[in-house]
């Protein structure tokens, strides 16, 4: 080694964040390993590097003693008070050992622990970039895939999008670009491994911030998400200010804003629902598109039951149950729903007595038909998109 490779070390540490003084310790451990494997040495040796010019020195390491037993790790008090009338026994000896050949060796160790030192640097750093990103949105390049991963490119690392959180009713092409979650972010002996999904609800909530500026800068908040990837999604939303619409922010203008995020999901339907810390409203609100004639709650078993028009009960249910459950989890409330009739037999509900709450039926007609609600009918089933 010359002085030009200790600028490189400099120019290393600048660039890559290394530290010069560590990379020449970690060469200087590697090259006492190096000198005992190449000669054949078993004695204890120090390796010396020159900061200045970068010039090697090997010492060999002997302990005085009084009495010789391995000239290999002990040299004799007589001996060393030749060298240094000074030593003392139980003083340390060092005698230079560098054998004339060292130079070649010492390149390719230093070579290899620089190498690995750059790479171990490179990767702590992706590590930091990406830690910071759990349960965050990033768009990726899909490479390739096997029975268990797909793997996509996020410019500095490839992730991995495990089988089991891929949208079922979505096919991943090679330099397809996708956006996915981040769902965890782990060290590992090759590097950091990053898992991404695209089945994740925070995916959707992530996606509205993205596309909703009203929900980046907190004037809408994102109050809970209910997902089944692929099919249909529910959130509910909120906005302190009186003033401000959160449905009609989240649909924006003719629909633009929630259609960018159902073309990135792939058609899954979106329901956008007010979220209130009415239970009734709130249990009402999230069983939309259907009408809802009355909420009966039940506080201490956090169920309700839930009476809708005879003609809406497959609707409020939905197909295999999926608007009744996906309510369910967005309010965190047991919901069990039945038609008008059904409660009226079963003397669970008398149309003339006042509702447990003040019917919320017209004002759900009116949302279904204003221009802020954005409907994309499903021919099965009577679903929507997306009201509140």
């Amino acid at each position: 080694m010359n002085s030009d490779f200790m600028e490189a070390l400099t120019t290393l540490e600048t660039d890559k964040g290394i530290e010069k003084e560590i990379i020449l310790e970690a060469i200087e451990a590697a090259l006492i390993s190096a000198y005992k494997r190449n000669f054949n040495q078993a004695q204890n040796v120090r390796v010396s590097i020159n900061r200045e010019n970068g010039s090697i020195r090997v010492f060999a390491r002997k302990e005085v003693v009084e009495e010789v037993f391995d000239p290999r790790l002990e040299i004799s008090l007589e001996a060393a008070k030749d060298m240094n009338p000074n030593y003392e026994l139980d003083d340390v000896v060092e005698l230079e050992v560098t054998p004339k050949n060292f130079g070649r060796i010492a390149a390719q160790t230093a070579k290899q622990v620089v190498t690995q030192r750059v790479r171990e640097a490179e990767r702590s750093i992706i590590y930091s970039d990406f830690i910071d990103r759990e349960e965050d949105i990033m768009t990726g390049i899909v490479q390739r895939q096997d029975n268990r991963f797909i793997y996509v490119d996020l410019g500095k690392v490839e992730a991995l999008l495990p089988q089991g959180e891929q949208m079922p009713n979505e096919t991943y092409k090679h330099n397809d670009r996708i956006k996915a979650y981040i769902t965890k972010v782990e060290k590992t002996t090759k590097g950091p491994q990053i898992l991404i999904s695209r089945s994740h609800p925070g995916l959707l909530k992530r996606l509205f911030e993205l596309e909703v500026p009203e929900i980046y800068d907190g004037t809408v908040e994102i109050l809970s998400v209910a997902r089944e990837a692929g099919d249909r999604s529910k959130i509910s939303v909120y906005a302190e200010d009186p003033d401000v619409d959160p449905v009609g922010a989240c649909v924006g203008p003719k629909g633009h804003r929630v259609q960018a995020i159902v073309d990135e999901l792939k058609g899954e339907k979106i329901d956008i629902v007010h979220w209130s810390e009415d239970t009734f409203e709130y249990v009402s609100n999230a069983l939309s598109p259907s009408k809802v004639l009355d909420v009966q709650v039940d506080d201490e078993e956090k169920s309700t039951l839930v009476i809708v028009p005879d003609y809406q009960l497959s609707l409020a249910i939905g197909k295999r149950g999926q608007n009744a459950r996906l309510a369910a989890k967005l309010t965190g409330w047991k919901i069990d729903i039945k038609s008008e009739s059904e409660a009226e037999e079963l003397g669970l509900y008398d149309p003339n007595a006042p509702a447990s709450k003040p019917n919320v039926e017209e004002e759900s007609e009116e949302l279904l038909e204003s221009d802020e609600a954005l409907a994309f009918e499903d021919s099965s089933d009577e679903e929507y998109i997306e009201e509140d």
